[in-house]
């Protein structure tokens, strides 16, 4: 044969022996390389979506204790502006028409009727001379209707009437004849109570008066008050058709609005 094939002798060592690895870099120089892979396939995932919660701005608190202490002052002041214009009222009325307080006595006392009945009901009737005295220079005392008048003896309730309406001057000093009557039921007891008492000669009784008057202060007529009388007597007996004389007594006054 013309052409003789040729034999290359081949190195077993060469032949079983691994591919050697290129020196030749993949990546150009001036790229960035990454630790996870190639820039190029690397899949990006988007960040996981936080859920905000709206901003609402949060109201101020109702300031309830300021507003209820705002009413307090308020109230107080008032109250304070109040008391000072009735101070300085008072302090008018007192230097220029010097007050005084009305004085009552009472002066006689007899009774027409004090007898029980067949139902042991006690039937009374008292006729009282009462004394009231006016001191006031300048201050006149319209006593008012309404009025009402009571004789007490150890908390029962013997008799009672009113006062007429009149006006009483400066200075002025007048006698009231008035005329009480009462009925009390169940009085058996209490009839023996007095006899018993009426033997000593000393028998407690209490009048109690409540009068509405307006004073006048010279041609100022004031809003109406209340008189309130509580006199203490001791008279010697309480029998009918009888004089009786009153050994002591003693009135307290006192007003309000």
């Amino acid at each position: 044969m013309a052409d003789h094939q040729r034999i290359h002798p081949v190195d077993p060592e060469a032949a079983t022996a691994p591919p050697q690895k290129s020196s030749t870099p993949l990546v150009g120089r001036g790229s960035f390389r990454s630790e996870h892979g190639d820039p190029e396939r690397q899949q990006y995932y988007p960040a996981p979506h936080h859920r905000t919660i709206p901003y609402a701005p949060t109201k101020p608190p109702k300031r309830r204790s300021s507003c209820c202490k705002k009413c307090l002052c308020w109230t107080l002041a008032l109250i304070i502006i109040q008391i000072i214009i009735v101070a300085i009222l008072a302090a008018i009325i007192y230097f220029v028409f010097d007050p005084k307080i009305p004085k009552y006595s009472v002066d006689a006392m007899r009774i027409t009727q004090f007898n029980l009945g067949n139902d042991n009901s006690l039937s009374a009737t008292f006729n009282v001379n009462i004394t009231a005295r006016n001191p006031n220079k300048k201050i006149g005392i319209y006593y008012e209707g309404g009025s009402h008048l009571s004789v007490w003896y150890t908390g029962t309730k013997l008799c009672e009437g009113s006062l007429p309406k009149f006006y009483q001057g400066h200075r002025n000093t007048t006698v009231l004849s008035l005329v009480l009557t009462g009925q009390t039921q169940d009085a058996s007891g209490l009839l023996t109570s007095l006899q018993a008492q009426q033997q000593t000669g000393n028998i407690p009784l209490n009048l109690r008066a409540t009068v509405p008057v307006r004073l006048k202060l010279g041609s100022l007529k004031l809003m109406k008050w209340k008189f309130l009388v509580r006199c203490r007597l001791n008279v010697d007996s309480l029998t009918q058709d009888n004089a009786i004389r009153i050994r002591d007594s003693s009135c307290k006054f006192r007003f309000r609005l």
